[in-house]
């Protein structure tokens, strides 16, 4: 009777926990927070700010050390990572440029008006693995970020099926928008050989918020600066001397960034730091996927936002009377825009992961702390860079092209352009981190 009893009760409590499987799993990075009794986050920054004995200027300046130290540690990396992986995009588009207006207008808009719709959702879909991956490492739960980075990448595959579509009718759509024929024909052209990037990005950013949030950035560094170098090689060639033209060029763009994912996947399979946060392929990448949707989903429409007005300011451009002029000019601008953008992306990521990890810790004084040294940064940096915009001003075309006459309009944009970096780098920081608390709050 006892044995029954016994073997009753235990299915009943099998039932119970398949039943609530689900629901736990995709709570259990979360509400398995200990108190740093592990060397995966470090007690120091904590302690330090918990320390009555010192005064609150010594404790602000120690703290303020501590912080720096360990934020530059994720942030230089990422930064370089962010940076890297868009000049890989953009040097396709000054390539693009050298062979004439026509050409600079259609990969522009290519790049900066159908390109970034993707790029700016599918890194918003990735944003949640960043939260969820951060907050399950400083917990302890070290299997589920491989399941995190599984599940992420198949949605946004999924996504990037749905996108796909958006490339292959980029004609009509452009010319719909009221883009000139000749330059929407150019544009589609270079779209075209974008939509295997589509699905590059769905693997890319997946696999880069699984590593971020280990704080393993220098490997995927490395892999983007010599990707960067094979990249110009390759499309040099394509371009140039094989003229491969416009569909060459996006061919060429959109092999890399497979090349950037197949090498970094490789990596996670074979480096000891992964070994306990990758342990294969696993069915549980299907489960709770509706939930995940919703996360992402919240993610991305945040991270949109701040990064499709730069599409609509393209196919506004386009509309204009002069439009190869004015996407010339738009596009320099919101190009040198964007990489300062990546900066704040990566101070973002960075800060992600020190909030997530902290807080998976039961850090609560530290999380705080991080915000206000990663805002201030990244403002200081955007702050300099700007003043360079502005002294540079009459300069900065001739990197892009060779036209006197697209760099005076460039010229004349430069005030705005240097407002717009300022605000690019305090924004993206600021809302990466609502987002953080949003999927962190919804998690629970």
């Amino acid at each position: 009777m006892a044995t029954n009893h016994n073997h009753n009760h235990n299915q009943s409590h099998n039932h119970n926990h398949n039943g609530n499987y689900e629901e736990n799993e995709s709570n259990e990075a979360v509400l398995s927070r200990r108190q740093s009794s592990y060397a995966f986050v470090s007690n120091e920054l904590e302690e330090i700010l918990s320390n009555t004995e010192f005064t609150f200027f010594e404790r602000m300046r120690k703290a303020t050390s501590v912080e720096l130290r360990t934020l530059f540690y994720l942030a230089a990396p990422a930064i370089v990572v962010y940076l890297l992986n868009n000049v890989v995009s953009m040097s396709t588009q000054i390539l693009c440029g050298h062979l004439g207006n026509l050409e600079l207008a259609a990969a522009s808009l290519g790049n900066n008006g159908i390109q970034i719709f993707a790029y700016g959702l599918m890194l918003g879909m990735g944003s949640a693995v960043e939260t969820l991956c951060g907050q399950a490492f400083g917990a302890r739960k070290f299997e589920m970020l491989g399941v995190y980075l599984q599940r992420s990448t198949v949605l946004l595959t999924v996504t990037g099926i749905l996108l796909t579509l958006i490339y292959i009718f980029s004609k009509p759509i452009l010319l719909l928008l009221g883009e000139s024929r000749e330059i929407a024909s150019s544009a589609a052209v270079f779209v075209y050989g974008l939509i295997p990037q589509i699905f590059a990005y769905a693997a890319n950013f997946p696999i880069q918020k699984f590593l971020q949030a280990q704080s393993i950035i220098f490997p995927s560094a490395y892999i983007a600066a010599a990707m960067l170098l094979i990249h110009l090689l390759i499309s040099w060639v394509v371009i140039f001397k094989m003229e491969g033209g416009l569909m060459g060029a996006s061919l060429v763009l959109s092999f890399s960034w497979w090349i950037i994912v197949i090498a970094q996947f490789v990596y996670i399979i074979i480096s000891p730091k992964c070994k306990r946060t990758w342990t294969g392929f696993t069915w549980q990448a299907f489960y709770g996927l509706w939930d995940f949707l919703k996360l992402s989903t919240a993610s991305a429409i945040m991270l949109c936002l701040e990064t499709w007005y730069f599409e609509i300011l393209v196919l506004i451009a386009g509309l204009l009377k002069n439009a190869e002029l004015a996407l010339d000019s738009l596009s320099i601008c919101l190009t040198i825009s964007i990489w300062v953008y990546m900066i704040s992306v990566g101070f973002n990521a960075a800060a992600s992961v020190r909030i997530s990890n902290e807080l998976g810790a039961g850090h609560p004084k530290s999380s705080a702390f991080a915000v206000v040294i990663v805002t201030s940064c990244s403002f200081v940096i955007a702050l300099i860079i700007a003043i360079l915009v502005l002294l540079q001003r009459n300069v900065l075309s001739y990197i892009f092209t060779s036209g006197t006459t697209v760099a005076n309009a460039v010229a004349e944009l430069s005030p705005f352009l240097a407002l717009s970096i300022i605000l690019n780098g305090v924004q993206p920081v600021l809302s990466g981190m609502t987002r953080s608390k949003f999927t962190i709050c919804h998690a629970i």
